[in-house]
């Protein structure tokens, strides 16, 4: 495995960026702000504040700041842990998550607006569930069961209670694998990735939930399935809304949840594109490396979403949390955050343009590392020279 790059001395360690972790709680509160700004000035262009703000501002400001490659000392590892502030921060934004969702779905379906403004309050709410997916998967990873059920309570706001499931005990397992399909492979853009992605990780969590059941000896349909428990949760927090605010509802929250979903498809997209685990001779995959994801060590962008960009960490060693996560030397690295990187995947052309480029050179230019989509590897290796 990959040696961290250097650690600040061990003797008494501080972590300068502990309150700095706040930004991970209070931006996502910028979108239900654009809407309530709207209410009071009656001016539209707050509607695309978070739109603006993550999408423009975010960037801008990776490039302002730069990165961070400073490591905590593992001696100061166990005590960041146990911090309860870094957890209480996890705690606090799922009210948070759950406020702007409630608020702007409300919003949606009881105010009229023009469809390009509909469309930016839309949008931005499925972004804010995205920001939940991420909660989702930093507290799914932990052991406390109060983690657990606010990561299912968070997850079901988007009707996206199984990638829990599917992310601990699939992606995990498959990643940078041909069998995972929530792994891109190089020549694949990201909207075949979504038809691939979305639908082969519902298909993969059920699986995984009807061996867990059948192991214990129970039915697939038993109670304890949780999959069946979150969906319940989802269609009895969507039955109510439309009860109480009618069909405009229904619209609202087909877009929202979609939107939602696709945020998770984005980030899986460029967390490891075309990268590949090689097989051993006893037929099984190597284990999981830091280079086997792509890296982001962008200060501001880590510092909103809960240092996810620190990637390969992550992988590598997923029971670690967010504020203890490490760079690596030498790893594939993206060449900005994922703000920046979920617009520029959203326009394929450009997207093979800056990325194929630093996979080949991330992998030595050997075609054996690289996850390719079947269809274009004779293409891709001839074009790029790959031996």
């Amino acid at each position: 495995m990959s040696t961290p790059t250097s650690a600040l001395p061990t003797q008494h360690y501080v972590d300068t960026k502990k309150h700095l972790w706040l930004l991970s709680l209070v931006s996502p509160f910028a979108a239900p702000l654009g809407p309530i700004l709207y209410l009071w000035t009656g001016q539209t262009l707050w509607l695309w504040l978070f739109l603006a703000f993550f999408y423009v501002g975010v960037p801008l400001l990776d490039v302002a700041f730069g990165q961070d490659r400073q490591n905590p000392p593992e001696s100061a590892v166990p005590g960041l842990e146990n911090d309860p502030y870094y957890r209480w921060i996890t705690y606090l934004l799922v009210p948070v998550i759950a406020f702007g969702f409630f608020f702007n779905v409300i919003f949606l379906a009881t105010h009229h607006l023009a469809p390009l403004y509909w469309l930016a309050v839309a949008i931005t709410t499925g972004s804010l569930l995205g920001f939940g997916l991420n909660l989702g998967h930093e507290m799914g990873h932990k052991k406390r069961g109060l983690d657990r059920f606010l990561a299912l309570l968070t997850l079901s706001l988007g009707g996206y209670g199984h990638f829990s499931i599917e992310h601990n005990r699939g992606h995990h397992r498959h990643v940078a694998t041909p069998e995972d399909p929530a792994t891109s492979r190089m020549g694949e853009h990201i909207y075949e990735f979504m038809l691939r992605e979305i639908p082969g990780g519902f298909k993969r969590a059920w699986t995984l939930e009807t061996e867990r059941l059948a192991r214990a000896g129970l039915s697939k349909w038993h109670v304890s399935n949780e999959m069946l428990q979150t969906t319940a949760m989802t269609v009895i927090l969507y039955t109510v809304l439309i009860a109480l605010f009618g069909w405009p509802m229904v619209p609202v929250l087909a877009v929202v949840a979609f939107w939602g979903a696709f945020q998770l498809t984005s980030a899986n997209y460029i967390e490891h594109y075309g990268l590949l685990r090689q097989k051993l001779p006893n037929g099984e995959y190597e284990r999981c490396a830091p280079h086997h994801s792509w890296n982001s060590n962008h200060l501001v962008s880590n510092l909103i979403v809960f240092q996810l960009q620190r990637h390969s960490d992550h992988h590598a060693n997923p029971a670690r949390s967010y504020q203890s996560l490490r760079d690596f030397p030498d790893l594939p690295s993206l060449p900005s955050g994922y703000f920046a990187m979920f617009l520029i995947a959203y326009v394929p052309p450009l997207w093979f343009a800056v990325m194929n480029p630093r996979l080949v050179k991330a992998v030595g230019h050997q075609a054996k590392r690289i996850n390719f989509k079947p269809d274009r590897r004779s293409r891709l290796k001839a074009r790029y020279s790959l031996l």
